[in-house]
């Protein structure tokens, strides 16, 4: 499943952000690096190179919290990410599938904390947050850490498929079968997270998987853009050509021509080479989640809120009341009928 190629797996990858029609500042943020070299990218030009031994690692963050507070926020958690895997990836004497896994997720809990005791020191920016979506590639395996609602498609012969889930209040709907993905799309609550780096001590990152195939391409973006552009549009501006950079413009291009209400941000990956395996009509795309062994889970699990005791009713009070007067009385009856007998 993991299979360790002696032949090359080249990538070529950029990113691009746009500050949107109505925003007055940016606050999405996004990383390119190389963790083999240990470098990240300085702009938006697109980048190719073979892949190394501690492969690679996309990040978009899609700050929240007004003023600067969201673009702080978004900063500090692709820098943090970064930092933690040239620091701790970088350290590991075995660079194992599960190892790196477990990294990610460990980069994206230390950003959450960096986020939380930040905000926490600065009022003026307290409740600051950001989405984050993290994409790390180690040979021919592809691993995503995703907190928010910002997302990852990977796109194969032409075929754009999410593969991330939104930790948003109308993918719950979806899922629950309240509503359809068309309604969701539609409604005014479709901006509402459940949870972002930042607001909260912990957080629930979610990890999933994917192997990767000769000639996949993927895709992280926010929501100013897959808010606007349907999967299937960004399928076909991004598997019809092979200029990465035209493709990135285009789809900026087409979220601002359909009112550009929020930042913009988008990476393009593509993946070739030898080392890979062709395509198969078989092979699984799509969320897929990876199990960390017990051993390498990197923090105690999120506490589940279960919930308050119901409330007492007045007459429930007032007659438990009641029932403990008579008690008392009947306790006081009995002691001093056995006083009296033993007189």
């Amino acid at each position: 499943m993991f299979g360790r190629s002696a032949k090359p797996i080249r990538v070529q990858v950029l990113g691009r952000t746009d500050l949107g029609k109505t925003r007055e500042h940016n606050e999405d943020c996004y990383l390119v690096a190389d963790l083999t070299r240990g470098e990240r990218a300085g702009d938006s030009t697109p980048r190719q190179h073979e892949m190394g031994e501690r492969g690679s690692l996309l990040v978009v963050a899609d700050g929240m919290g007004g003023a600067a507070a969201g673009e702080i926020a978004s900063v500090m958690a692709t820098d943090t990410i970064f930092d933690q895997m040239r620091k701790m990836w970088g350290a590991e004497r075995e660079a194992t599938a599960q190892r790196f896994a477990y990294r990610l997720k460990e980069a994206v809990e230390v950003a959450n904390t960096h986020i939380h005791s930040y905000a926490k020191a600065h009022p003026e920016v307290r409740g600051m947050g950001t989405t984050t979506t993290a994409a790390g590639v180690l040979a021919d395996h592809l691993f995503l850490t995703q907190v928010g609602d910002s997302r990852a498609y990977l796109i194969r012969q032409g075929v754009a498929t999410q593969l991330t889930k939104d930790q948003s209040l109308m993918q719950r709907l979806v899922e629950a079968g309240e509503l359809t993905e068309e309604e969701a799309a539609q409604s005014e609550r479709r901006n509402i997270i459940l949870q972002a780096l930042g607001p909260d001590p912990k957080v629930k990152v979610d990890l999933t998987h994917q192997e990767l195939r000769r000639g996949d391409l993927l895709v992280l973006c926010s929501d100013g853009l897959s808010g606007l552009v349907k999967k299937e549009e960004i399928g076909q501006v991004v598997g019809q050509g092979t200029d990465l950079g035209a493709a990135a413009d285009r789809l900026i291009a087409l979220a601002n021509e359909r009112g550009g209400p929020d930042n913009i941000t988008v990476i393009i990956a593509r993946f070739d080479g030898e080392g890979l395996r062709p395509p198969d009509g078989g092979d699984d795309v799509g969320y897929q989640v990876y199990p960390l062994i017990d051993t390498e889970t990197s923090t105690e699990p999120v506490p589940v809120y279960k919930g308050s005791p119901a409330p007492v009713s007045t007459k429930q009070v007032r007659w438990r009341v009641i029932a403990a007067a008579l008690l008392g009385a009947g306790i006081v009856a009995a002691v001093l009928f056995f006083a009296a007998r033993n007189q």
